[in-house]
């Protein structure tokens, strides 16, 4: 197995910072023959090449600026271990990176994170939007501390990671004024032809929605199926279609995007997860989560 080797890496980040190799080799302290040297040997040991001329200057490659952002990550957590041994506090917020997945409701995923308020500590959330499958592959790089979604780690996932409950609740339809006072009169047959907003094929209420309507007979009409729901919601207002809803949220949904309830989805519930690469959570901000989503918003 190759071994990265920091200086060299050391050496790039300096130059790739000042865009110069002199001025860059000046505050290194070393020659610019040197630094030229050690950093082509980091290319030959990563096979990739970091820098290309242009003029007097040299320009990062694509490749050169993905192991850019590596590099501030690897340094600026050095800066800060090390302030911590030698008993100096870093003086910023501890970064908290979350992934969440882009079929959980917006408004679910931020009363969830709201639980960082009421943190001492302070906290700079960096919230990474992706589906589910992507989401996991950066958990397993370390690339995020936790991932937030409607789903447990698959059982065929190549990730070892694990699923943490953070509750569960019904769910709730939901439309436009005029579309719901329609639809309430002989719910749930009254969906029968209604148009219809989905949620996409990658959530795992698209797949249960499906089951309770053909349970009930009743064939709405999807009008259009979407990853992002808050763009499902803005279809909703318009009176496009009527939607599903995790019933937790559906005051906030019908205050934020004035819309009306039409009747809930007997037997269909929603479980929302945090996925950690810990059996036990230790991280004290992720613990906040877990803690405040089962002792309050879905107690």
């Amino acid at each position: 197995m190759r071994t990265l080797n920091f200086h060299y890496l050391r050496l790039f980040w300096g130059v790739a910072r000042e865009g110069h190799l002199t001025r860059a080799s000046a505050k290194l302290h070393l020659t610019p023959q040197t630094v030229s040297a050690q950093i082509r040997k980091l290319e030959r040991d990563l096979g990739v090449k970091l820098f290309q001329r242009s003029g007097r200057r040299l320009v990062l490659t694509e490749m050169g600026r993905s192991v850019l952002r590596y590099a501030d990550e690897i340094f600026l957590v050095g800066r800060e271990l090390m302030e911590i041994v030698e008993g100096q506090p870093s003086g910023r917020p501890t970064r908290l990176i979350v992934g969440v997945a882009d079929v959980l409701p917006k408004l679910v995923a931020y009363r969830l994170l709201k639980a960082l308020r009421g943190i001492e500590e302070p906290i700079r959330l960096v919230c990474r939007e992706a589906d589910p499958e992507a989401l996991l592959a950066d958990l397993a790089t370390h690339r995020l501390d936790f991932v937030l979604s409607d789903a447990p780690v698959p059982p065929r996932a190549r990730v070892r990671a694990y699923s943490h409950l953070l509750g569960e609740c019904g769910v709730t339809f939901m439309a436009r004024a005029d579309l719901a006072r329609k639809l309430r009169k002989r719910f749930p047959q009254s969906l029968d032809g209604a148009p219809l907003l989905m949620p996409g094929d990658g959530a795992f209420l698209h797949r249960e929605l499906e089951h309770w309507f053909d349970q009930r007979g009743v064939r709405p009409t999807v009008i259009g199926e979407f990853d992002d729901s808050a763009l499902l919601k803005v279809f909703g207002q318009e009176g496009a279609g009527f939607f599903a809803v995790p019933a937790v949220i559906a005051n906030e949904v019908a205050r934020q995007y004035r819309v009306r309830e039409i009747g809930d989805a007997d037997g269909v519930v929603e479980r929302f997860y945090a996925i950690s690469l810990e059996r036990r959570v230790k991280h004290p901000a992720v613990t906040e989560i877990c803690r405040a989503a089962r002792a309050e918003l879905f107690s």
